[in-house]
């Protein structure tokens, strides 16, 4: 049976921000739900199967509500919100900007796994986040530290890594520890750099709002008022994800971030990230997260290729 509904477009100021360049989020709801979708005057009409047309009435209504409150929608959006209609998912809130980049950028979860991720953070005070690489989840964890440090709900950022990487060792670099540790920190950095212009970032530095430090540089410090994010977390041992998980203090929130899949630990040494995220999953106010190749926003070649290395190594010839 057809079916035919139609939206107000009324309150919606800039049409671009709902139909997206050359009408695309317009087009792939049309592809993906098998209906019509056309602008006419102040109206989108919509048109077919009944089932699909219902959908796809909640699909536009949830994106157009964004639209209307500022959001520029993009293609990853419409994939988000498609991906919940018709599910449990299907009538959950609008879309969420978390923060604006210093370019005014808009930065939301782009997979459903990307959203719990986010939502943990939110609501736990200590989130696991593990997942292969390009999965986001260090660049959210630090959008939500970002994002934390403007409400004011934190009055200071930690960010910390395992200096373990590909073999080489803090000693041999040359300068000074921070110059010997700005390579291992490199990836948070280029995260922030997108976030906040330079002068921001080098005056959270200045000021102590802003500390970045060797994971074994935590030890016996209580860390209190902060948003904590220990990157690389797969290359820590269970010793000193132990060390650094204790490290919590008053009004403070934990993102632990890894990829059990790049372990980077010497010979006869174990990660603890698997470990030390099966203890504390049962624990009141901790929250552990798994992303997969679908969680992947990198090119789409990557999911391909975390795929591939997810199956049977080839043996050499």
């Amino acid at each position: 049976m057809t079916a035919q509904r139609s939206i107000d477009l009324r309150a919606l100021p800039d049409r671009v921000r709902l139909f997206g360049e050359f009408d695309r989020n317009l087009s792939a709801i049309e592809s993906s739900l098998g209906v019509s979708v056309q602008a006419d005057g102040d109206r989108l009409v919509l048109a077919g199967d009944a089932a699909a047309v219902q959908r796809a009435e909640g699909v536009v209504q949830r994106v157009l509500d964004a639209a209307v409150g500022g959001a520029h929608i993009t293609p990853d959006d419409v994939a988000l919100v498609l991906s919940d209609a018709g599910t449990e998912r299907g009538d959950r809130a609008p879309l969420q900007t978390l923060v604006r980049t210093h370019r005014g950028r808009e930065v939301r979860p782009r997979t459903d796994g990307q959203r719990r991720f986010v939502h943990a953070i939110e609501n736990s005070t200590l989130t696991v986040g593990i997942g292969p690489a390009g999965t986001g989840k260090t660049y959210l964890a630090i959008v939500m530290a970002v994002r934390a440090l403007k409400r004011r709900d934190a009055n200071r950022v930690i960010l910390s890594r395992p200096a373990v990487e590909a073999g080489e060792r803090l000693g041999f670099l040359p300068g000074d520890l921070r110059e010997k540790f700005d390579p291992y920190m490199r990836p948070l950095f280029d995260a922030l750099a997108e976030l906040l212009d330079d002068s921001t970032v080098n005056k959270y530095m200045e000021r102590g709002t802003l500390e970045v430090a060797p994971l074994a540089y935590m030890r016996g410090r209580t860390l209190s008022d902060a948003f904590i994010i220990l990157d690389e977390a797969q290359n820590a041992t269970d010793d000193q994800l132990k060390m650094f998980l204790t490290r919590l203090g008053s009004n403070s929130k934990m993102v632990v971030t890894g990829d059990v899949t790049q372990v980077d630990l010497p010979s006869g040494q174990r990660s603890g990230l698997r470990r030390a995220a099966a203890r504390i999953r049962p624990l009141e106010d901790v929250s552990v997260v798994e992303l997969g190749d679908a969680d992947v926003v990198r090119h789409p070649l990557v999911a391909r290729i975390v795929r591939a290395y997810a199956g049977d190594a080839p043996t050499d010839a």
